[in-house]
């Protein structure tokens, strides 16, 4: 009997089987709780893809000896894709006032999470829609991220709830979007809002909580943005600001493992939410810009290009998909995954856009934006 015989491929078969069987029930189960039957049927489809290729490729013995090998990686791979059970765990999210914060307070209530949630208004109708609808699991805090007082106050509250058991995840959500228009117009205030809120924000909270983060050896998930990778015109302040949050990440996944605490970062497409502002936020913030800009600036510019190049880009955030469940499925996978992903991009096209700029020639994805985001008017002096 030579070790090609159909005999010695009994073995390989045999262990095939039990992996394979094994690796697919446990990522359907570890999956099942995020809804993601279509990778589970992916994941099938390229498992049963390569047995095919396996035995049309190779002998009976070495076919299904890859075969196994396959099973055996899936099997480790589906292993660390288990999800834990949500066991009242407790998260902390910032900017539960509105938008994706607000929505995604009542999500992870609704999941059975014991949630914390900081407002920039206790008493505002966000807060208050929150206390009204969410079960008693959840708490709504006074948090403005740039103040470290409050940071401070809701910390220690939260550690008295808490005790030994520690708050499993913090979800840096809170952010801004500043004022729009070229980055020479843009005041140095409107950065240091940005840097403030989107990033060092971020800093103070996470610093802040990271000693109830040791205790349960639980999760940092930061919410940043596809401008905190792929740059974007009219946005210099955010996107810088992001930026800064998207490194602060990376940094800290490095410096954390050792504490057993995971980090992920999450950068979504631009979903429909208030970032964008209203038609009266965007006359005061243009007022704000025209009134300090230098005389040499306005002359080159104009008086009419912020509005006329600025709006239309604003315009955009009103267009976005309203339904968050593609980034609501990514936090609970960060939040709930054994062993989580260290990026996400959650939405249409973020990952091509990220992709294009980091793979592609500068010169490609500046065509690519520049015919997708063009400009609507040109300045003054070059008209």
């Amino acid at each position: 009997m030579t070790p090609f015989s159909w005999e010695a491929g009994l073995f390989p078969l045999g262990v095939s089987m039990v992996l394979g069987g094994t690796a697919l029930y446990k990522f359907k189960k570890s999956q099942s709780r995020t809804g993601s039957s279509p990778v589970v049927l992916c994941h099938s489809a390229l498992l049963c893809l390569w047995g095919a290729c396996c035995f049309s490729s190779f002998s009976v013995f070495w076919g299904w000896t890859l075969f196994s090998l396959a099973c055996c990686i899936s099997l480790a791979y589906s292993t660390s894709q288990e999800m834990l059970p949500v066991d009242g765990k407790a998260v902390l999210i910032t900017g539960g006032d509105s938008g994706i914060g607000h929505a995604l307070s009542k999500y992870l209530d609704e999941l059975g999470f014991t949630v914390f949630v900081g407002v920039l208004n206790e008493k505002g109708p966000g807060a208050v829609a929150l206390k009204e609808s969410c079960s008693k699991r959840t708490s709504v805090f006074q948090m403005d991220i740039t103040k470290p007082a409050q940071i401070k106050e809701v910390q220690a509250q939260i550690a008295e709830k808490v005790q030994h058991e520690g708050l499993w995840a913090v979800i840096n959500n809170a952010g801004i979007l500043g004022t729009a228009g070229d980055g020479e117009l843009l005041p140095i205030n409107i950065y240091r809002q940005c840097m403030d809120v989107n990033f060092l924000g971020a800093v103070e909270v996470t610093k802040a909580f990271l000693p109830l983060l040791r205790k349960s050896r639980g999760r940092i998930i930061n919410i940043s943005s596809m401008a905190g990778i792929v740059p974007m015109k009219q946005y210099a302040a955010y996107c810088s600001s992001k930026a800064a949050l998207t490194m602060f990440s990376g940094v800290l996944r490095l410096e954390l493992k050792k504490w057993g605490i995971k980090v992920a970062i999450i950068h979504p497409s631009a979903f429909r939410t208030n970032i964008g502002g209203t038609r009266e936020i965007w006359e005061k913030q243009e007022k704000e810009v025209l009134e300090n800009m230098s005389p040499d600036v306005l002359e080159a510019y104009g008086r009419d290009y912020l509005r006329s190049s600025t709006w239309p880009f604003l315009q955009f955030f009103s267009k976005g998909p309203t339904d968050f469940s593609p980034l609501f499925t990514d936090v609970l996978h960060g939040i709930l995954c054994k062993n989580p992903s260290a990026l996400y991009t959650a939405g249409v096209f973020s990952y091509l856009w990220i992709c294009l700029f980091s793979f592609f020639p500068a010169s490609v994805f500046d065509y690519v934006s520049n015919k997708i985001f063009r400009s609507f008017s040109l300045p003054k002096a070059l008209t």
